[in-house]
C-alpha cells in the first residue's frame, strides 16, 4: 500500500469504474474495486484486465479487485459506479461509515422516481454524498486522454476533501454545488442519446441530429429547472457536455441502442443481446412520469418511451415530432 496516498475504493466493476480505477492508480495510488462478477474480480487480479466490460486495457497492479464489501470499510474514499438501477441494493450492503460517497451512476430510479443521491441517502444514511458527471467515455478516460467534469460537492469543504483526490493531469473536475442539476443533466442525456441514435439509424443526417440536441437540450432544461436545478449547471459540462458526447457516437450505449432501433430492431431484443446496461431504457418511463407529474412537456422523451414499448415505429415516431404544431424556440 502506498504510504502516503490512502487507498480509494471503487464499487462497480463494470466500464466505467473500471475506468476510474485506471485513472485514479496513474498518480501511483493504491485503488480498491468491488465487483459483483467473480469472473471480473479473479481477471483483474491474475491478468490485469477486465475483458468482459473493458477489452484491450491493461490495468495499472495498483488496482486489486474484491467481492466483499466489507474490504472497503477502511477507503479513503468511495466511488459508486453501479447501474442506476441497482444502486441502491448494493449500498444497504456497505458497511455503516462517514466515508464521502461519490455517485458516479447516471439515471433515475424506476421504481420509486428518486434521483441517485435521494436513493443513496436513504441506503446509506450519515454518509456525505456528491456527485460526478460529464462527458467521459469510460475507454478514453482509461487511455489517459484529457476529459473534464463536474464535481457536486455539499459545499466547499468537502470539495477541498475529495476533488484533489480525483484530479489527475487528465482528468480536470469542476466545482458546483448543484448536486440536482448534476444527476438530472446525466440522467436525462441518456434518453436524448437514444433519439439521435434513431436519427442515424434512419439516415436522416446532421441537420436532424443537431435539431435533435438543441431540442432535446430545451427539454433537458425545462425539466432541471422543474426540478430546482441551475441553468448553469444545466449548460455545463454533466448537462450540455454530456448530451453532446453521448448523442454523437456510437461509443454511447444508448447512441447505439437508438441507432437499433433506428435500423429496425426491436427494443427488447437489442437489450437482451447486452452485457452492458443503457441506462436510458429505464431512465425514460420514469422521466416520463415524473415530468408529466411536474406539467413538464418532453415530447422527445416521450416519443422515446413509445419507441422502447414497441408502441411506434421509429420513421413514424420521427414523422410525429415533425407534425407537432408551429411554435417559438
Amino acid at each position: 500500500m502506498s504510504e502516503n496516498k490512502p487507498t480509494v475504493g471503487v464499487i462497480g466493476g463494470g466500464a466505467w469504474g473500471t475506468a476510474l480505477a485506471q485513472m485514479l492508480a496513474s498518480d501511483g495510488r493504491d485503488v480498491l474495486l468491488w465487483a459483483f462478477e467473480p469472473a471480473v474480480v479473479k481477471a483483474i487480479n491474475t491478468q490485469h484486465s477486465n475483458s468482459a466490460y473493458l477489452s484491450g486495457t491493461t490495468l495499472d497492479p495498483a488496482i486489486r479487485a474484491t467481492g466483499d464489501l466489507g474490504a472497503l470499510a477502511d477507503c479513503a474514499l468511495l466511488l459508486v459506479v453501479t447501474p442506476a438501477q441497482h444502486m441502491r441494493r448494493v449500498l444497504k450492503q456497505l458497511p455503516h461509515g462517514t466515508t464521502d460517497l461519490v455517485l458516479c451512476c447516471k439515471g433515475i430510479e424506476e421504481a420509486t422516481g428518486d434521483l441517485m443521491v435521494d436513493a443513496a441517502r436513504a441506503a446509506a444514511p450519515g454518509r456525505p454524498l456528491a456527485v460526478l458527471s460529464g462527458p467521459t467515455f469510460a475507454h478514453e478516460v482509461a487511455a489517459g486522454q484529457p476529459t473534464a467534469v463536474t464535481l457536486a460537492c455539499e459545499d466547499h469543504v468537502q470539495w477541498d476533501r475529495i476533488a484533489p483526490q480525483i484530479a489527475r493531469p487528465a482528468f480536470r473536475p469542476y466545482f458546483t454545488t448543484d448536486i440536482t442539476g448534476a444527476e438530472i443533466g446525466g440522467a436525462v442525456k441518456n434518453v436524448l442519446a437514444i433519439a439521435c441514435g434513431v436519427v442515424e439509424g434512419l439516415g436522416l443526417g446532421q441537420n436532424a441530429r443537431a435539431a435533435l440536441i438543441a431540442r432535446g437540450f430545451a427539454e433537458m432544461t425545462r425539466f432541471g429547472l422543474a426540478c430546482g436545478a441551475q441553468a448553469e449547471t444545466l449548460s455545463g459540462l454533466s448537462g450540455l457536455g454530456d448530451l453532446v458526447l453521448t448523442c454523437s457516437s456510437v461509443s454511447s450505449r444508448n447512441f447505439s441502442l437508438g441507432k437499433a432501433l433506428g435500423e429496425g430492431r426491436k427494443a427488447a431484443d437489442v437489450l437482451a443481446d447486452r452485457t452492458t446496461v443503457a441506462e436510458g431504457a429505464f431512465t425514460a418511463p420514469v422521466l416520463q412520469r415524473v415530468a408529466r407529474t411536474r406539467g413538464v412537456a418532453m415530447p422527445i422523451v416521450d416519443t422515446v418511451c413509445a419507441l422502447l414499448a414497441g408502441e411506434v415505429a421509429a420513421a413514424e415516431a420521427v414523422a410525429a415530432l415533425l407534425a407537432r404544431p408551429l411554435t417559438a424556440e
